[in-house]
């Protein structure tokens, strides 16, 4: 029976986007505390857990149209916190290299969700 929530946990996307969230602040706390490792981390803080709230905000979007901006927004933050983890990856991995790459899958499978449920959405408002 836990084998199930497990399996359904992972589609459940506010708690993946939480998680993500979660981990990026894990991964920034084990960042040398290096003019690099401080700049690199209070980007990755501000972009890499933005994702979580812009997608509940688009829960409670107004519209199609606000659904559709609001999840672009967070998918904008998805991409930029992609390439931050790569250059986190290729600078700074010494010791976190586990997390990084589930980090880096991760925004992976998040951009790709994120993609789809925006063309859906236009799909939806433009058949209309």
């Amino acid at each position: 029976m836990t084998e199930e929530k497990d399996t359904s946990k992972k589609y459940d996307l506010s708690e993946r986007l939480i998680e993500f969230a979660v981990r990026i602040i894990e991964l920034v706390e084990r960042l040398p505390r290096t003019l690099a490792g401080r700049h690199v981390g209070g980007e990755l803080l501000r972009c890499g857990t933005s994702p979580a709230p812009n997608h509940a905000e688009a829960q409670g979007a107004e519209s199609r149209r606000d659904f559709v901006h609001k999840m672009s927004i967070g998918l904008k933050e998805l991409r930029e916190t992609r390439v931050w983890l790569k250059i986190t990856q290729r600078k700074m991995a010494k010791g976190i290299e586990k997390n990084l790459e589930w980090l880096l899958n991760e925004s992976d499978e998040l951009i790709s969700i994120f993609v789809t449920s925006i063309r859906t959405a236009e799909k939806s408002r433009t058949s209309r």
